[in-house]
């Protein structure tokens, strides 16, 4: 059944991607013979420098060498993808090949880049002709493969054609004319796709040809003799490079040369073979997905092609036979992928880390046979839907900008053997390599150097303007961030010579090895590795640390309280919480002993945005304030669950049984008062006990719960428990079950916790828990494919974004398997639950639950924590939101601010998407630290409510109280306090059905409010609701409910008509 439904899967897919070329043939081939015609009818001209003046001048050519007789083409073919019907959309191209004359060139003119310019000449002169051809709109110029000395001609084309010939119009069909040179023998690359729109030729409609791009590549072949460009020869001799062999620039001139042979050959063995064809689509699919392996140093759809010739031949061990599959010559090519060594040797000529890439690109293929063998589904949506781009792909991204206004790189030749560009990758690559040793799997250096609108007349020195790109993929924790390195032994000169170390570190002495010690707290880890890429690249190239840009920590700024991450608390939190349960564990005067303690926040799995910070009232004994000024009223508790040993004399009655817990919870207080002189707060509600630094919640789990548990399930708890009781006991399996999540994934805290901000951020809190939130970010790590698990706190958050925005939530359940203990049955009573809930909302016409469904071993119906909340609605809202932050983020990450662009604007959010905005005053908040922007809606109205803020409270007790009289102080302390939740339960309670409610629970000054629809509206009508007062009757009413915390409040849209 699995693999039917992945057939099924595949066949959709090539039906998305493939093209009915019977459709186009026609249309398509009109506007195929008008380039023709033009190209053709070029006359016989004397051709100079002087069209390409700056280019030639770039590449060191005398202007005496390319001097040339223009001749048209002497042949004009079709080949690749469109030849071959193996085109894949959205990429739809033509390539059309035109033999350049040999009596254009001199037998020595493999020498010193004349080749190339005169190449460059004779595009120029099909330029300069087809400005008048009658289908074409305007010339636009790029590169091959990133190779700035083999420039492509880029055609536009007019939309619209008449019946009496072809005419101009005002919107354009971009049809790109590439030109271009293949490799050598071994190595094929073509690229460059864009949208068009329809147009009509000579009378016709393009109709589904109008998405097609038409490339021509000029080639060459028996111009020069073969054995002349050997890749042990040296061809670049004005370059005072006499004893240095040219292979890339050999190989360069060799794939014009074989471009015709190549592309016979594969156009011999695909032609009516369509399976073989649409494995191809599946390949191209798959690899243009992965864009550190789809660019000019890899893989391309040309190359994917010749690799599937080479398999079905004998010289290729016919791999790949008649009768097979798509889907299984997808495999076989992957298998040789990830095994061969062939690639080895032809593949990456060009390439400045020809090692790293082959690794990467086995990788990638062995990672997507494992996710083929053993994910659930055969993991299509992974291996074929899911974007592997640089910004996810890769722990750590660095943007260099080695070209700056007073460097020389201006002055310096742009081409010898390798372009100037590929210099740069491969000594970036190889100080990286080195520096990072074991810490980094792969090292990735691309430069895409040639922008978009580059012109011709701007010749070579003006590319590279944009960033070199440097991803890094981290080993393991152990190795990435271990705060030791040993270096060479100090006898060995040549290498200690070599050994630059950074300052701040320590070293060896005398006969032992150099060691350098990272000196970073176990919270900054992470910034080890941009400590020592800016070192390498800066010391090594010379290169100002301001252009050396490692995204790394730039999300840090949002985790802090105040100036400081209380992160660093951890360790405390978990030794207070141990003396506690000591405490607990020892008290004997209670009716019924304490069996266990367990600590349910957040805080002890690391993923707390904010873990609370030792306050200085909160100890047994004063403690010394520091330079202090004010210390904060309220104190964060954790929640600590308490059970006690068996007993058959508990009520029946919930209501009684609650009151028996609060009274044994204030009978624990009590002793450990009496004991321990701990201080103890109660309220009707709750018990909290405060100890070093610290408040603890303490909540009582009843046998009979537990028993029922673990008898029945957690499904059949949900319905038989009290809220209360149904809520503890959910915690504590949540809480088990990701508690051995950080030790196995140290990022996971710190991505959780980004993940959780930024949910909140954009006023979030009251539809999304963050239970929901840490569960989402435990998938990223327990089912990273087609990834490996993140080691970066940007990598971890990005693929947040993507997981909310780009995961099917409509038609699959995310299942959870923190502990691997899921069994096929229970994921099929998971998927068999998930489409009965589906069932249920559409025969109900009712979409609102379970709309994020998250199924664990603990929770298999997802009623834990997104049953009713978010709404489709809701999460339409939220996907929409994440979209556009992952879209924000990858900009960020690969080009990095500009303008208003900014790192801070990640977690600002849009207040005029609301109906109305509740402003409150920051000196009110609970924890005003924690307060990232000042919310300002800048309407150039006057608010609907204003209010002063209240003097009763104030988020912080003055220094004065706490010297004249500390233990009146510790009477000020607030314990589980906030005013903005007060006010946001307050609303609920009042205004029920009424508002839908969002806003920060993790420290924001705005409430934003939405109009509920009106059928909800009459529904709690009779629940106290009244609908029946206007907006702002409302709204003022709202205001009062707050007052002393409410700044002011502002209408922006009214509510629809019932």
């Amino acid at each position: 059944m699995e693999l039917d439904t992945t057939n099924f899967k595949v066949e959709q897919l090539l039906k998305e991607v493939d093209v009915d070329y019977s459709l186009i043939k026609k249309s398509l081939g009109d506007a195929l013979s008008a380039i023709e015609e033009t190209v053709a009818s070029i006359p016989e001209k004397k051709v100079d420098a002087s069209l390409a003046p700056k280019f030639v001048g770039d590449l060191g050519v005398p202007v005496d060498k390319v001097e040339f007789t223009f001749k048209k083409p002497e042949t004009y073919q079709i080949v690749g993808s469109y030849a071959i019907e193996a085109v894949a959309k959205p990429v739809t191209n033509v390539d059309v090949l035109v033999r350049m004359p040999k009596s254009c060139f001199r037998e020595k003119d493999f020498l010193d880049h004349r080749y190339h310019a005169k190449r460059c000449l004779y595009l120029s002169v099909i330029a300069m002709h087809l400005k008048s051809c009658r289908v074409v709109r305007e010339l636009q110029w790029s590169t091959f493969q990133n190779e700035a000395r083999k420039p492509i001609l880029v055609v536009h084309l007019v939309r619209w054609l008449d019946m009496g010939g072809f005419g101009s119009c005002a919107s354009s069909l971009y049809l790109l004319i590439v030109i271009k040179i293949i490799l050598s023998s071994f190595t094929w690359f073509y690229w460059i796709f864009y949208g068009i729109t329809p147009f009509k030729l000579a009378g016709l409609d393009l109709g589904a040809a109008s998405g097609f791009l038409v490339r021509i590549i000029p080639c060459t072949t028996n111009v020069f003799a073969i054995s002349k460009l050997g890749l042990s020869r040296n061809n670049i001799r004005s370059a005072n490079q006499d004893s240095q062999a040219s292979p890339n620039y050999n190989s360069s001139i060799l794939e014009d040369m074989f471009l015709e042979r190549n592309a016979d050959f594969v156009k011999d063995i695909f032609l009516g073979w369509k399976d073989l064809s649409q494995a191809l689509l599946l390949l191209k699919i798959w690899v243009r997905n992965r864009s550190s392996i789809y660019t000019h140093d890899c893989l391309n759809g040309f190359l994917l092609s010749v690799i599937l010739a080479y398999l079905t031949t004998d010289l290729g061990g016919a791999r790949v036979k008649q009768g097979m599959k798509p889907i299984q010559i997808f495999r076989v090519t992957l298998d040789f992928l990830a095994t061969s060594k062939l690639l080895d040797k032809v593949l990456f000529l060009h390439s400045a880390s020809q090692h790293n890439i082959s690794e990467e690109l086995r990788d990638e293929a062995r990672w997507t046979l494992n996710c083929l063998d053993k994910q659930n589904n055969a993991g299509f949506e992974e291996v074929f839907v899911v974007r592997v781009d640089f910004a996810a792909k890769f722990d750590y991204c660095i943007r260099i900008y080695l070209k700056d206004d007073d460097d020389d790189t201006k002055a310096s030749t742009p081409c010898l053997d390798k372009e100037l560009w590929r210099i740069s990758e491969g000594n970036v690559y190889s100080l990286l390599v080195e520096g990072l040793s074991d810490r980094a799997k792969f090292v990735r250096v691309v430069w895409r150097n040639v922008p978009p609108e580059w012109s011709l007349e701007d010749g070579l020195k003006g590319l590279g303007d944009g960033p070199l790109i440097v991803g890094i993929a981290i080993a393991s924790s152990e190795k990435g961030f271990r705060l030791k390195d040993i270096g060479p032994n100090p006898e060995n000169k040549e290498e200690a010579m070599n050994l630059r170390v950074p300052s701040g570190t320590h070293y060896g002495y005398g006969y032992l090895p150099i060691l350098t010690v990272w000196e970073f707290r176990e919270w900054e880890n992470h910034l080890i590795i941009k400590a020592i890429a800016e070192h390498i690249v800066s010391s090594h190239l010379a290169i100002p640390k301001e252009r050396i840009v490692v995204v790394c920590d730039q999300l840090d700024f949002c985790l802090l309280n105040g100036s400081r991450d209380t992160i660093s608390y951890s360790g405390d939190i978990g030794k207070a919480f141990d003396v506690l349960s000591k405490r607990l564990r020892s008290l004997e005067d209670l009716p019924l002993r304490i069996s266990s303690v367990q600590l349910l926040d957040s805080a002890s799995r690391r993923a707390s945005v904010f873990p609370p910070e030792p306050h200085p009232l909160a100890h047994e004994k004063d403690v010394r304030l520091g330079s202090r000024s004010a210390i904060p009223t309220c104190v964060q508790p954790m929640e600590v669950m308490i059970q006690l040993e068996g007993s058959g004399n508990w009520p029946l009655d919930s209501i009684a049984l609650e009151k028996t817990k609060t009274a044994f919870l204030l009978k624990i207080g009590e002793s450990l008062q009496k004991h321990w002189r701990m201080m103890c707060i109660a309220t009707k509600d709750e018990v909290n006990v405060l100890l070093s630094g610290y408040a603890f919640h303490l909540r009582l789990s009843h046998e009979r719960d537990r028993s029922l548990l673990k008898t029945q399930g957690m499904g059949t708890l949900i319905h038989n428990t009290t809220p209360v009781d149904n809520d503890l006991l959910l915690q504590s399996c949540h809480s088990s079950m990701l508690n051995g999540l950080q030790g196995r994934y140290p990022m996971y805290g710190p991505v959780v916790r980004l993940a959780k901000r930024w949910v909140a951020s954009h006023l979030f809190s009251n539809v999304l828990k963050e239970e929901a939130v840490e569960l989402l970010v435990a998938y990223l790590f327990l089912k990273p494919f087609p990834f490996y698990a993140p080691f970066s706190r940007v990598a971890g958050f990005l693929r947040f974004l993507r997981l909310l925005s780009e995961y099917d939530w409509a038609h699959t359940p995310l299942i959870i398997d923190v502990n691997g203990d899921l069994t096929l049955q229970d994921e099929a009573e998971i998927n068999e639950n998930f489409s009965q809930i589906r069932r249920s909302n559409e025969a109900n016409g009712d979409n609102e639950l379970s709309a994020l469904f998250l199924a664990t071993k603990y929770d298999k119906k997802s009623e834990a924590w997104t049953k009713l909340s978010p709404s489709t609605t809701v999460l339409k809202r939220i996907v929409a939101y994440a979209r556009s932050a992952d879209s924000f983020v990858t900009e960020m990450i690969l080009q990095g601010e500009s303008g208003h662009k900014k790192w801070e604007s990640l977690f600002r959010t849009p207040l005029k998407n609301y109906d109305a905005v509740i402003l409150l005053h920051e000196d009110k908040l609970a924890h005003p630290e924690r307060l990232l922007f000042s919310s300002d809606l800048n309407l150039g109205m006057r608010p609907l409510v204003h209010g002063n803020g209240s003097k009763a409270f104030a988020p912080y007790i003055p220094l004065k109280d706490l010297i004249s009289n500390s233990q009146e102080a510790k009477k000020k302390l607030m314990v589980n306090f906030d005013p903005a939740k007060c006010l946001v339960e307050d609303i609920k309670q009042e205004f029920p059905g009424i508002f839908g409610l969002w806003y920060d629970a993790l420290g924001g000054d705005a409430i934003g409010l939405t109009w509920e629809n009106p059928s909800k509206r009459r529904k709690t009508e009779g629940n106290g609701a009244s609908t029946a007062q206007g907006p702002m009757e409302l709204l003022k009413r709202v205001g009062d409910a707050g007052k002393g915390l409410v700044k002011s409040i502002h209408l922006l849209r009214h509510p629809r008509n019932h």
